[in-house]
C-alpha cells in the first residue's frame, strides 16, 4: 500500500528522522478515497517555513496519489485533548527512521 521507495527520499530531503501511520490507512475502511494521516518528526534543528510545509504535503501526495494530512509529531504531543492525543501516539505505526 505505502510505496517506501517513493517516501525515504522525501524524508531525506526534508529532514524527517521519523514517518508513521495513522488513521484509516490502518484500519479496514481504508477505501479508494480515504486520505492518507502521517505523522513525521524533524531531525533536531530543522525548522521548516509555510511555503516549504506546502511543497512537502505536495511530494507526499504525488508519491502516494491521495491526499495527505501531515501532522508534525510535537504537536500531538503538546496537544490539550488527551483522549485524541492517547489514540494517535498508540496507533501509530513507523515506516521509516533515520
Amino acid at each position: 500500500m505505502v510505496p517506501l521507495d517513493k517516501l525515504i527520499p522525501i524524508c531525506r530531503n526534508w529532514g524527517i528522522r521519523e514517518l508513521a501511520l495513522f488513521g484509516s490507512a490502518l484500519r479496514v475502511d481504508f477505501g479508494p478515497e480515504s486520505d492518507v494521516d502521517l505523522l513525521f518528526t524533524f531531525v533536531p534543528g530543522r525548522r521548516q517555513t509555510l511555503f516549504e510545509r506546502v511543497q512537502m504535503i505536495q511530494d507526499f501526495e504525488t508519491a502516494l496519489g491521495r491526499t495527505v494530512d501531515l501532522v508534525e509529531r510535537s504537536a500531538i504531543e503538546e496537544s490539550p485533548n488527551y483522549i485524541r492525543r492517547r489514540q494517535i501516539l498508540k496507533s501509530a505505526e513507523v515506516i521509516y527512521a533515520a
